[in-house]
Parts: structure tokens; C-alpha cells; sequence
């Protein structure tokens, strides 16, 4: 008998038919003992169709004063995928019930549209497996300590299948998906792109953390803490994926790198001539903060020493943009700086890899390939297992593939 929570993704219960496959393929897995534990997205584009709702009233759907309600509205996406995926259970002769992330005991903080989960209580859901249901959640969600319904960023059925997988001790989460596995690139514009068979928790955080699209970041962090192996495969196919877990069990180890991952929703912002005065920096970075923007990249430099200014470069989501242009209007005059420059066209590509850890040259090499690409830097940051790089946007495929011939000269 094993306790197995499975997330499947918008692409995978994009219409009544999929829905349908997708309840007849978990019970074609099933063995009679299994209890089942189903974590849903919306179907296909229901989250963007509800966004471009919200823009009929306020082209800037996402300003502060609307958070709330934002969540209230894209809630109701997954709640309909839940019926209708318990629907389809109890129509092929199999017990099941849909349950939102509120009534799964998933307590989040009150930061609406980017809530992070605090703890789960799934009483609810060890009642109804007891009973031999099928338990059916609504992933991307739960509920702050008001009751009210708080969404956990793009992705974030992800996170909330391997949190509630942590929670209820289960055996293994499956994370469905349009694609069959993690890739050292996005093969859709890499196309010797190759398949992990296993990557460990701490490359997989740095991957998706630098935009490689198939985990949101959170979800790895979930895993991790609760040592949950996380199985990345397709909805389409029946082959093995890839393997999420602490430590390699196969002979994984011998690439320098592990992947390219590369982020198109980037904006670089750059705050010129700034007093060089203690404190500064702080004032700038403290208002982003407080508005819950997420700062990345970070660059300052002297501009004039006589004068004693700099400039301050730092990158931020472009979903943030609207509201950071806010932010730093106001602070920019606090902070007596000359002006601000805000480019959109941006993008970062990384490598990631535990093997570069002792490797001189990792770096170098990387560079090279840009170099051959014709794809100047524009930022460069660094941690202990990956290497950044702020470039243009529209020469981000040039420059992801440049990068991985250079490291995977296998796959050309």
C-alpha cells in the first residue's frame, strides 16, 4: 500500500476529455490498497482568461488594493477543475470528493497573490482516504488566519501538492506536466536538450529559481524539507521522468553543470546618481521590500568619485515592474538620486551544476560562449552552484544555445 499525491497541471485537464483520461489513467495505476491524494491547476487558460476579466475593470489588475479580490476571482479557477476531475472519478465507478486548499487545512500568511504556506492540518483528508475516497484538491491556494482565500503565485499547485505530500508523510509526489521530465534546457529552443534521470534538491531549487518553468522554486523548498522524492514526468506518456530528491542513486555526477536555465520575465532598473551615504541602499531596498517586490540582481558602482555618487542596478520580476515604478519614484527623491532608468527587454540566462564547485573555468567558458553568441553582459551574479547573466532579451535564444553546445557538445 502506498500514499501517493499526484498534481496535474492546466495543459493536463484542459478540457472534459483530458479530465476524463486523467481520472481513468490514475485508476489504471491504482493498486486496490493505494490511497490517492489528486492536486489540480485550473483548466488550460482559465487563470489568464480570469486576469483579462479583472483588466476589463482595471488595466492594472494586480495594484495593491485589489489583491484580495484578485484572489478571491482566481480561486474559483481550480475549484472548478476539482468538481469536475471528482465527477469523472465517481462517473468510472470510483469514490472521490473535491476539496479547496481552505478545506484541506492549508494555512497560508495574508500576502495575497504571493502567499506562502504556514502549516497544513489534513484531518479532513486522512478521513475521507479512510473511507476509500479519492481526495481531489485545488492546487495554487488556501486560507490566512481570516478565512480568506490567498493564491501562491504562478506555479503554485506545485508547491501546494508537495506541501500537502509532506504533510500527510506520503510516499512520493508525481508532478504531471506537458513535459516529460527536467532537461538541461528548455528544449523547446534547445534542441539536444537532454533528459535527467535525477537531479538532487539543491540544483533543482537553483534551476527553477533562475526560471527553468517546470517547478516553481517553493515546491523544491517543500521537498527538501520534508525529504519528499519529487517525480517530474508527462501526463502523455507513461515512461519515468525525473527524480527529485536528496542525493544521486545513479551515476548522475559526472557533468560540470547540470542545466541552462534561462528567465524572460526580467526588468533591470537602474537608480543613477545616488549620494554614496550609509543607509542609502537600505532606504531603496527596505521600500521594495515592503511592498513584497522581490529584488534579484544587484549592482552598484561608482559613477563620479569627486562627487561621491554611484548608480545602483538591480533586476526585479516584470510582473512587479508596475509597482515598483511607484516605489522607487517616491523613494528616488528621499534617497536625492538623479534619475531612473527602467529597461524591459531583458532576460538572464544561468548555468547551474554542484559539479562546478571546484572547477576553474566553469565561468570562463560560459562567457566564451556569449562571446561566440555576440551577446554582451550586462549583469553578472554568482552563487556557490550557478552562474548568472543579465543579457537582451531578444538574444536570449542565441545565448541559451551557445551556452549548452559548450557544455553538452554530446548533444549537438
Amino acid at each position: 500500500m502506498a500514499l501517493v499525491v499526484k498534481k496535474f497541471g492546466g495543459s493536463s485537464v484542459a478540457t472534459t476529455d483530458k479530465i476524463l483520461a486523467v481520472a481513468q489513467r490514475i485508476l489504471s495505476e491504482k493498486k486496490p490498497d493505494d490511497k490517492i491524494v489528486v492536486v489540480v491547476s485550473a483548466m488550460g487558460k482559465t487563470t489568464d482568461n480570469l486576469i483579462t476579466l479583472a483588466s476589463g475593470i482595471d488595466t492594472q489588475p494586480y495594484k495593491a488594493r485589489y489583491a484580495r479580490e484578485m484572489d478571491m476571482l482566481l480561486t474559483t479557477g481550480e475549484q472548478v477543475s476539482i468538481a469536475l476531475l471528482a465527477m469523472a472519478f465517481k462517473k468510472l465507478g470510483q469514490p472521490a470528493i473535491s476539496l479547496t486548499g481552505a478545506q484541506v487545512g492549508m494555512r497560508t500568511n495574508s500576502v495575497h497573490t504571493k502567499g506562502r504556506i504556514l502549516g497544513i492540518k489534513p484531518k479532513r483528508v486522512h478521513e475521507e482516504l479512510n473511507k476509500g475516497q479519492i481526495v481531489v484538491v485545488a492546487g495554487f491556494q488556501g486560507a490566512d488566519k481570516f478565512g480568506d482565500p490567498v493564491t501562491l503565485g504562478r506555479g503554485g499547485s506545485d508547491t501546494s501538492a508537495v506541501a500537502l505530500a509532506g504533510a500527510l508523510k506520503a510516499d512520493e509526489c508525481e508532478i504531471f506536466t506537458d513535459v516529460d521530465g527536467v532537461y538541461s534546457a528548455d528544449p523547446r529552443i534547445v534542441k539536444g536538450a537532454r533528459k535527467m534521470k535525477e537531479i538532487t534538491y539543491f540544483e533543482m531549487l537553483e534551476m527553477a529559481r533562475l526560471g527553468a518553468g517546470v517547478m516553481q522554486p517553493r515546491s523544491v523548498e517543500m521537498g527538501q524539507f520534508f525529504n519528499i522524492p519529487i517525480h517530474v514526468r508527462s501526463t502523455f506518456t507513461k515512461e519515468t521522468g525525473t527524480i527529485i530528491r536528496e542525493d544521486y542513486t545513479v551515476e548522475e555526477k559526472d557533468f560540470e553543470i547540470r542545466g541552462v536555465a534561462h528567465d524572460m520575465k526580467v526588468a533591470k532598473i537602474s537608480v543613477i546618481g545616488v549620494p554614496n551615504n550609509p543607509g542609502v541602499a537600505h532606504t531603496l531596498f527596505k521600500a521594495l521590500a515592503d511592498a513584497n517586490i522581490d529584488v534579484d540582481m544587484i549592482v552598484q558602482s561608482i559613477r563620479n568619485i569627486d562627487r561621491n555618487i554611484n548608480d545602483i542596478v538591480f533586476t526585479i520580476n516584470l510582473s512587479d515592474l508596475a509597482e515598483a515604478k511607484k516605489v522607487i519614484g517616491a523613494t528616488s527623491e528621499k534617497i536625492n538620486a538623479a534619475h531612473v532608468l527602467v529597461e524591459e527587454d531583458m532576460a538572464k540566462v544561468s548555468i547551474v551544476g554542484a559539479g562546478m564547485l571546484g572547477s576553474p573555468g566553469v565561468a570562463a567558458r560560459m562567457f566564451g560562449a556569449l562571446a561566440r553568441a555576440d551577446v554582451n553582459i550586462d549583469i553578472i551574479s554568482t552563487s556557490e552552484i550557478s552562474v548568472s547573466c543579465l543579457v537582451k532579451g531578444s538574444q536570449v535564444t542565441e545565448a541559451v544555445n551557445s551556452i549548452h553546445d559548450e557544455f553538452f557538445p554530446d548533444s549537438l
